[in-house]
This record gives structure tokens, sequence and C-alpha cells, in this order.
């Protein structure tokens, strides 16, 4: 299956709308259970493309089936930090797709000049614990009982690299 990562692209949207919708409602990866208005996510990528900043989309068959994005921190004192959100289709999941865009993320970031790009993630989250490792993030902290979904609580892990 040939998996095509590229910055994403106005026409992209609805797209990577649907896909942020999916894997937010399967309510285990993402810090909100379905996606914003459509609205938003467009504002958002376009602010995205506007800065320049990293936000790269997995297409299989023209299709997004993923993406990951790193949005800089806006205070001036954190202007050398981004934040990392990424998710991708379960049918693309554990085929290194998900590496190939972080990736090619980091590379982006290291382009605009960042130094930190940090992230949460669930600690029941293993395979993105793992790839995120793989990646050079390093655990930074716990946040105990950070999330709470359908009355269970979980801990996230708070991760960054450095460049």
């Amino acid at each position: 299956m040939l998996i095509e990562i590229r910055q994403i692209e106005p026409r992209d949207v609805d797209g990577f709308y649907a896909v942020l919708d999916a894997v937010a409602r399967e309510r285990r990866y993402l810090a909100f259970l379905e996606a914003p208005p459509i609205e938003a996510a467009r504002v958002f990528v376009e602010n995205n493309l506007k800065r320049g900043y990293p936000h790269l989309i997995a297409l299989s068959d023209e299709q997004v089936v993923g993406w990951c994005d790193i949005t800089p921190m806006n205070r001036p004192i954190y202007g050398h930090c981004g934040v990392l959100g990424m998710g991708l289709l379960p049918a693309f999941r554990g085929q290194r797709v998900g590496t190939r865009l972080v990736r090619a993320a980091l590379a982006d970031a290291r382009r605009i000049g960042l130094h930190r790009v940090e992230l949460t993630v669930r600690e029941t989250n293993a395979s993105a614990i793992s790839l995120y490792k793989a990646m050079e993030f390093k655990i930074e902290g716990v946040k105990r009982d950070g999330v709470q979904i359908d009355g269970r609580y979980e801990n996230l892990l708070m991760m960054a690299v450095l460049f």
C-alpha cells in the first residue's frame, strides 16, 4: 500500500476533518471526543499554512488517512516550543505511517527554528509512546488523572524532544 506524506493544502481540509473526527470519536487518543466545527478546522489549517507551520498529512489513494501538526506556542517566552498533534485511521496504524509523519513534521519544526517539541499522551497508549521514544522524545512528567472519559481517569505522560 503506497502512502504519500506531504504538507496539507486547503483542498485537504475536509479529509483532514474526517480523520480528526474519526480518531476523536474513538475516545482513546485525543484531547477531545469529537472534532471541533469544520470552520474551526479550516481556520486552523489556514493559519498553519499562512505561518508555515508543520502540518503533514498521509494519503492513501488520494484520501487523507492521518496527520501530524506542530503548532508553535504563542507566548514570547515559549516561542521556541511547539506542540505536536497527530492521528491515524485504525487501518493504517502499525505500518510506520506515524513514524513517517512525525519524522517529516519534526524536520519541518527544525526548519522553522523550533528548539523543543512537546506533547501529552495517555499512559495506556503504548504504541504511541513507543513511536515517540523512537523519535527521541523523553518522558518529562506525569499528569496523574490528567483526563477523565466516561467516569474513568487516566494519567497523561508529558514528553518532549529538543533539537
